[in-house]
C-alpha cells in the first residue's frame, strides 16, 4: 500500500484552511501576548500612558514579524 501525500489524496482544502486559520490564530494570540508585556513596561516606567493607537500600532508591527517568521519557516528556506 502507497502512502498518500497531501496533493495526491484530492480535496483537502477544508484541512489546508484548518491548518492556515491555526497559524493566523496563534500569530495573533502571540501579538496579543507580547504587546500586553510591551504595555506593562511602558507603563511602569513614569507615569506614561500606553495608548489605544499604540497598542493597535504594537500589535500590527508583532504581527508583521510573526508573518515574516512564518512565511520564511514555511517557505522552505529554514
Amino acid at each position: 500500500m502507497k502512502t498518500l501525500t497531501i496533493l495526491e489524496a484530492g480535496n483537502l482544502m477544508g484541512l489546508v484552511i484548518i491548518i492556515i486559520g491555526a497559524i493566523i490564530l496563534a500569530a495573533l494570540f502571540f501579538s496579543l501576548i507580547v504587546t500586553v508585556v510591551t504595555k506593562i513596561i511602558y507603563e511602569r516606567k513614569g507615569d506614561r500612558k500606553f495608548t489605544k493607537k499604540q497598542f493597535i500600532q504594537t500589535m500590527l508591527i508583532c504581527l508583521l514579524i510573526c508573518g515574516l517568521i512564518s512565511g520564511y519557516i514555511c517557505g522552505g528556506n529554514f
